[in-house]
Parts: C-alpha cells; sequence; structure tokens
C-alpha cells in the first residue's frame, strides 16, 4: 500500500482545491489543542524556572534535573510502546496517553516537595512523551505529502499557542497565586480535550489492515533494524538538543543575565508568541510550495545567527530582548515544521506508529541529556547570573550545523521514492 493509497481521504484533485473539510479542520484544531496542553506542560518549567528554585530552594542543576526527569521518562516510554502503537486504533492510544498525562500533572499540582514534583514530572513523561508521536502518526494516516507541511504548521500553532496564552497566563496565575495553579489549569485544559477526542473524533484504524508482526518486540526491533531509518533517527536525535539545552534556563537568563524585570517576562513571551501564531502557518504553506528542504535551510540559518546573538547578549533593553527572541523563534519554527513533514514520509505505512514512537524517544531522551549538560555546563553567581550559557550557545549551533548537512541525504531519500528532484 502507498503513501498516496493510505492518504486517499483528501487526496483529490477536487478536494486540494477546496481546502479541508469541516471535519478535517475540527481534527486539526483538535490535534493542535492536544499539542498545546502538552507543550504547555513541558515549557512551563522553562518561565516557572525563576519561581521554582527559590520557592523550593533547590539550585540550577535540580532543576536542570526536573525537567530532564519529564525527558528521559518520555524516552524510556516512547521504546516501550513502539512495539504497540501500530496494533490499536490511534483514536484509543491518544485517549489513554492523554489520560495518564492528565494524572501526572495533576500530581504536579499537588506537590509540595521537591521530590514529590519530580515524581509527578516523571509520570507526567511516561504518558505525555509519547502522545506527539501518536499525534504525527494520525496527520501521516490521513494527510497526503503535500499537504503535511500546512497541517504541521496549523498543529505547531500549539507551541506558540502556549507561548501566547499559556506561558504569561501561567505567570500571572504563579505570581498572583501559587505555581501550583499552573499544573492545575492545565489539568483542566487537559480534562476538555479529552472529552472532545472521545465524543468528536473518527477512529483511526486504517493501518490494522495492513500486514505486521503480531509480536510486539519484533514489530520493534524491525522499526529500530531497518537501514532506511537510521539516519532519519540521528537526525532527530540531533534537532533535540538545542532547544532542550536553551529552553531550561532561558528565564533566569533573561532575568538575572539580560537584566529585564521579572514582571515583563510575559510581555516578552507573548509578544514572541503572537509572531509565532502567524509564523507557523506561513512556514507550513512555504514546505508545501518551495520545498521541506529548502525550508529546514532557510531556518537552520536564522537560528544559528539568532542563537549566537541572544547567547551573548548583555543587559539590553525589553524592545531588544523580544527583538531577539521572536527572530530566534521564527528560525525555530522554520527548522521544526519542514523537518517534521519531511521525517513523516520516510515509514512505510505499517511501521508509521513505532517509527514515530522511536523518534520520539530518541528525542526525549537525546533532549533531557542535553538539558542535563546545560546543566552541568552552566554555573550561578551570587547574584544569580548564570556562567558559561555563551558555551551552550556553541554546542546548540554545531549541532544544528550538523543535521543541516545530515537532513540534506534524509530529503534526497524521500525524494528518489517521490520522483521529485527536491522534497
Amino acid at each position: 500500500m502507498t503513501e498516496q493509497t493510505l492518504a486517499a481521504p483528501i487526496n483529490d484533485q477536487l478536494q486540494r482545491k477546496r481546502g479541508f473539510t469541516r471535519y478535517q479542520s475540527l481534527l486539526v484544531a483538535l490535534l493542535a489543542f492536544a499539542q498545546f496542553t502538552i507543550i504547555l506542560d513541558f515549557i512551563i518549567m522553562s518561565p516557572l524556572g525563576a519561581i521554582l528554585m527559590p520557592a523550593l530552594n533547590i539550585t540550577a542543576g535540580q532543576f536542570g534535573v526536573a525537567v530532564s526527569a519529564y525527558a528521559f521518562s518520555a524516552g524510556l516510554s516512547g521504546i516501550l510502546a513502539a512495539g504497540f502503537a501500530d496494533r490499536f486504533d490511534r483514536k484509543r492510544l491518544l485517549l489513554f496517553f492523554y489520560v495518564g498525562f492528565t494524572l501526572g500533572t495533576l500530581l504536579c499540582a499537588a506537590a509540595q516537595t521537591y521530590h514529590v514534583l519530580l515524581l509527578g514530572r516523571i509520570v507526567t513523561g511516561l504518558f505525555g512523551g509519547v502522545i506527539g508521536s501518536v499525534v504525527l502518526a494520525i496527520i501521516t494516516d490521513l494527510f497526503p505529502l503535500h499537504l503535511r507541511g500546512r497541517v504541521m504548521g496549523f498543529v505547531q500553532t500549539g507551541f506558540a499557542a502556549s507561548q501566547v496564552l499559556g506561558i504569561p497566563a501561567g505567570l500571572f496565575l504563579a505570581s498572583r497565586w501559587d505555581w501550583h495553579v499552573c499544573f492545575a489549569a492545565i489539568v483542566g485544559l487537559s480534562i476538555l480535550a479529552i472529552a472532545v477526542i472521545a465524543f468528536a473524533m473518527e477512529p483511526v484504524d486504517k493501518h490494522l489492515k495492513l500486514k505486521q508482526d503480531r509480536n510486539p518486540f519484533r514489530h520493534l526491533v524491525a522499526t529500530i533494524g531497518e537501514p532506511r531509518y537510521t539516519l532519519a533517527f540521528c537526525v532527530t536525535t540531533l534537532l533535540a538538543t538545542g532547544g532542550y539545552m536553551l529552553m531550561p534556563f532561558s528565564s533566569a537568563f533573561t532575568v538575572n543575565n539580560i537584566g529585564i524585570d521579572i514582571v515583563h517576562l510575559p510581555t516578552i513571551y507573548l509578544v514572541s508568541g503572537l509572531f509565532s501564531i502567524v509564523t507557523g502557518p506561513l512556514v507550513g504553506r512555504a514546505s508545501d510550495t518551495f520545498g521541506k528542504y529548502p525550508t529546514f535551510v532557510f531556518g537552520s540559518v536564522v537560528s544559528v545567527i539568532m542563537v549566537l546573538i541572544y547567547t551573548h547578549l548583555g543587559h539590553v533593553s525589553l524592545a531588544t530582548a523580544i527583538l531577539v527572541n521572536v527572530l530566534m523563534f521564527v528560525g525555530i519554527f522554520s527548522r521544526m515544521i519542514p523537518s517534521q513533514a519531511l521525517m513523516s514520509a520516510i515509514p512505510d505505512p505499517s511501521q508509521r506508529g513505532s517509527f514515530s514512537a522511536v523518534s520520539a524517544s530518541l528525542q526525549q531522551l537525546s533532549g533531557g541529556l542535553g538539558s542535563v549538560l546545560a546543566g552541568a555546563i552552566i554555573a550561578q553567581n551570587p547574584d544569580g547570573s548564570l556562567l558559561h550559557f555563551d558555551r551552550i550557545g556553541y554546542v546548540v549551533v554545531a549541532s544544528a550545523i550538523v543535521s543541516l548537512v545530515a537532513m540534506y541525504f534524509v530529503q534526497r531519500a524521500v525524494a528518489e521514492r517521490t520522483g521529485k528532484r527536491v522534497v
């Protein structure tokens, strides 16, 4: 069964001109909202860092462990789930892991000590880390390659929305009441998403008709051992390194090194997120129109330049800090969206779930390692400012350059399968 066959629900010329159907639009919005809650749960730890560290009396290293605990547990669950990812209706898988994620977040909301919070992050990661791979598999099953950039662009607005709505609201709740309220709010949103998925989403089970190995372990081994997937897995590992190294300490760096008052942090995230909401769909359309890899090249160049500028900033005005953050997120989105769309064309239809789960696992594990490495590189002065943040920038830039070269060979393999020169 080919890529085009499995994507048949929206692959005729008439529907291409009309765009998405009402149900497809609802599905994209629903998946974007699910991504919003999952991503918000992870990235809320970054802006809360300046509040959590003194509140729980923990060091930057301990905070880095709390952030990476989510990533490591998510990586482990991704590997465990990979063997079963193609054996069930993807809607049921999404609901199962979403409920577990919500319970883990509830534990974070109830945490009164660092160790309970750490446990909550582990439980949340065990379930939340798999949801992204299930969402990606659903998109790959239902949308053809030439539309996936557009779909990814809309779904990734969940990330931008978490910047615009989630982080400023979370910081407001944390400063007005308590940091626990942030996690409680995410629990409420997650329950709403679970209800809509349960009643409005149709089953996604056409992959069950394809021939598969009935043994989950052999299915996992077959996916990991497939030579065509090796380079894609390596690129996924590299792509995760940068974000996980910079993100956990960005709020502390902005407040203590750049000199922005903590009350202005929501403004930075708000403006950056607003630009990202506009940028995401545009990048998605650009990747479908001009090619996934050319768009990825553009994003990589912008990211390298802006990371070097950001990690070397001294005391600057609020306007300058906002501008640097906006441009950096433009680069990040211009890499994230086309790379996900391109990677979705790699696996065979019968291995999409397991491929996505393994990719998510590698992403989380490498991201967790990056977070721990960043915590080991960074030191704090008595005044709270961070030392050696520029060294993290050099590591991020190096990984971006290597991933740019490796992605060329990934897109070449996809181009050969689709009969095109550049994808």
